[in-house]
């Protein structure tokens, strides 16, 4: 009986762990599948020129994203610059304070934004800053962004920080060090590569956000002068060329999707290293 039993388990668990197998490796040949459709088309059109030059006029062939490279470079890094701060200090209070009301209130709200359309927040964003200004400009992208970066940055680093043994903690109050100085110089330096991990996701997530600067930055096909301009960035390229009646420019967009995507694959790839360096 304990035998037959046991033949039984071992049985359930081969099945198991091959269904397992399988859907592991369904799901990693729609990632693979969806990464070589994009280099295949994209690779053909990928040269020094595509990255270090302007657009072309619209109807002429050839031109480069260059500043669309460096519109998306500025309106993340402000948005970094941003969401990063706020999003540390708000996992602080959290993870050292927040066993309360407002502990609570500020958790269900950084989980109801991150369930927000992004579309919703440039529609927010528009109307906090574009609106006030009256012109689309890469201070409101940035802001735009940072919006969906701070609640990602608080619930991801208020995990580390939890992580942080209290031990520690309390060998800093026992010597008399004031609980401000033990967060800043002990937990803090402590979780710092689990902060980092979640503020580069978080970067990679925003990077690839094309709605909220539909509304905000609203593209340009020059060199900005600025942060109060319009300004172009590499999803707005990408879906101002997927939707135009240019081949070539159809081309072009799938080689932006493809330095997009490589982007955020070492946005990741970063992320996961240092989690496991972490360990």
């Amino acid at each position: 009986m304990n035998n037959a039993f046991l033949r039984h388990r071992m049985r359930v668990n081969y099945l198991v762990f091959a269904l397992t197998g399988l859907f592991t490796l369904i799901s990693l040949s729609v990632l693979f599948f969806i990464l070589g459709y994009i280099a295949y088309h994209g690779l053909s059109s990928i040269s020094w020129d595509f990255i270090t030059k302007l657009p072309k006029p619209v109807g002429e062939p050839g031109g480069g994203i260059a500043n669309a490279i460096v519109g998306s470079l500025k309106v993340v890094g402000l948005a970094s610059v941003i969401g990063i701060p706020i999003g540390v200090l708000g996992a602080v209070y959290l993870a050292e304070f927040g066993n309360n009301k407002i502990g609570f209130v500020i958790r269900y709200c950084s989980d109801i934004i991150n369930g927000i359309p992004s579309i919703v927040i440039g529609i927010f964003a528009y109307s906090l800053v574009v609106l006030p200004m009256r012109q689309f400009s890469a201070l409101a992208g940035g802001v735009a962004l940072s919006i969906i970066m701070i609640p990602l940055v608080i619930r991801n680093s208020e995990e580390f920080i939890r992580l942080v043994p209290a031990s520690i903690r309390e060998a800093g109050l026992a010597l008399g060090v004031p609980q401000w100085k033990v967060i800043l110089r002990v937990v803090l330096p402590t979780a710092a590569r689990g902060i980092l991990t979640g503020a580069i996701l978080a970067v990679s997530r925003i990077a690839g956000e094309t709605a909220p600067l539909l509304f905000t930055a609203f593209g340009n096909r020059y060199w900005d002068d600025g942060w109060f301009h319009p300004i172009a960035a590499l999803p707005l390229t990408i879906f101002t060329y997927a939707i135009s009646p240019f081949d070539d420019w159809h081309k072009q967009a799938w080689a932006a999707a493809l330095v997009l995507m490589v982007v955020v694959l070492v946005g990741n790839i970063s992320a996961r290293l240092l989690m496991k360096q972490r360990s």
